[in-house]
């Protein structure tokens, strides 16, 4: 090989590692995060910030917005946007207490909640996917259809009965609860000590391992399988094919309409299973209206996640999370948080100052570090009105963050019609 060759080669294109999150970042990152909420405690005195009973009301409280999501992710990885979320689970949540009512055992009503929310489903993909309607007028009408339908379906069926009427159902009979056996106990003595850290810990762990309803167990394994069907097998490739590159696709021989109308089916039957959790678990009754928005804030947990079930799950555990700091200790609960979110930011500009080299980014960043902190060092707690709001605003303030590092498939809400690509 000659001089000039050598000089004539193109220069090697520099190989960009991508970080990967294992298990055991992820642990160290939920352990960096309860050390952040034990200094906060420990500064302002909210014991309920990491208490055992926050935590569980949190994971409860973050069950129905995660299954809407893991729906909306289905849905809309096949190239369907679904913004009917909230009308299915509102299906889900009258079937579901419909079905433990009529056969007397709440997993007969876990399954009609899921076949409520399929039939919605079902319709939004007849009318998407082959009439090709616009995604949004159909979702948004799937949404009225809904509310109007388990109110008729509510006059005709619950009222005359013991306890029900036209807005709500009689009692539905629980689903069993579960605990590991012999550190209950254990855990809530040294919870009860304060003990920096270790106190917060114990809590962690007593949400997570005593009271918890076998429903959120299955919910939360749903996860998992997700990640698994759609990433890890060939129906999975198939079916995120068609929300990428449906007419190549179909050139390779892939049945997009099926594949389609399976994804919105599957969406909608987990919306669904997340309103057959609020009146089955959540409540222990049908009440109109007890959805309260949370399809909508799935489908932005969905959104914060990237189109991925972990990043979902982690959406839906902050929604959850917020929600439930306004049941317990309300305004100093939420105070407490400012400190948090407030470390939070600063540590995010250090990291986009030294790691990143974003100085832009890491100065407003820190711009927002510090007014949230000046924000917690001039007040005491944070009004009643507010925390009310709280999972509201957590919605909107963490779709803004993250709307830059966003990526939905690129197919996501386009028209599609068979033959494309001949």
């Amino acid at each position: 090989m000659t001089l000039t060759e050598v000089s004539a080669a193109p220069p090697a294109t520099p190989q960009v590692r991508r970080f990967r999150l294992s298990w055991q970042v992820l642990l160290l990152g939920v352990l960096a995060l309860i050390f952040m909420m034990s200094v906060a405690r420990t500064v302002t005195g909210a014991n309920d910030i990491t208490s055992g009973g926050t935590i569980g009301a949190a994971i409860g409280l973050a069950v129905p917005i995660g299954l809407a999501a893991l729906g909306g992710l289905w849905s809309e990885r096949s190239g369907v946007v679904n913004i009917g979320l909230e009308g299915m689970m509102i299906l889900g949540t009258w079937a579901g207490a419909w079905g433990a009512i009529a056969f007397a055992n709440p997993w007969a009503g876990v399954i009609a909640g899921a076949i409520g929310g399929a039939l919605g489903g079902l319709l939004h993909a007849l009318v998407t996917v082959t009439f090709g309607v616009d995604h949004i007028i159909s979702g948004v009408a799937i949404n009225i259809l809904g509310l109007g339908a388990t109110q008729y379906l509510s006059k005709l069926v619950f009222t005359g009965m013991k306890g029900g009427g036209e807005t709500q159902s009689p009692r539905i009979p629980p689903v069993t609860d579960v605990s590991i056996p012999g550190i209950g106990g254990s855990l809530q003595d040294l919870e009860d000590t304060h003990v920096f850290f270790l106190s917060d810990l114990a809590g962690v762990l007593r949400g997570v391992t005593q009271h918890v309803s076998l429903f959120t167990i299955v919910a939360i394994l749903l996860v998992p399988l997700s990640f698994y069907v759609l990433w890890r097998t060939a129906f999975g490739l198939r079916l995120r094919s068609c929300g990428e590159r449906p007419v190549a696709a179909e050139s390779l021989g892939v049945n997009v309409y099926f594949y389609k109308y399976v994804a919105v089916v599957i969406s909608g039957a987990l919306a669904g299973l997340g309103g057959a959790f609020l009146s089955i678990v959540a409540s222990g009754i049908y009440r109109e209206g007890q959805t309260g928005g949370r399809g909508f804030i799935g489908l932005a947990a969905m959104i914060f996640g990237n189109w991925r079930p972990g990043g979902l799950a982690g959406g839906a555990l902050l929604f959850g999370y917020t929600d439930a700091l306004q049941l317990r200790q309300g305004g100093t609960s939420v105070h407490a948080l400012l400190l948090v979110v407030a470390i939070l930011l600063a540590a995010v500009a250090v990291y986009q100052l030294v790691r990143l080299q974003k100085n832009r980014a890491a100065l407003i960043s820190g711009v927002f570090a510090i007014a949230v902190f000046a924000v917690f060092a001039v007040t005491d707690t944070v009004p009643e009105q507010f925390t009310s709001f709280t999972p509201h605003l957590t919605t909107l303030l963490v779709l803004s963050l993250a709307s830059q590092r966003l990526r939905m498939p690129a197919a996501d809400g386009l028209p599609y019609r068979k033959g494309q690509a001949k």
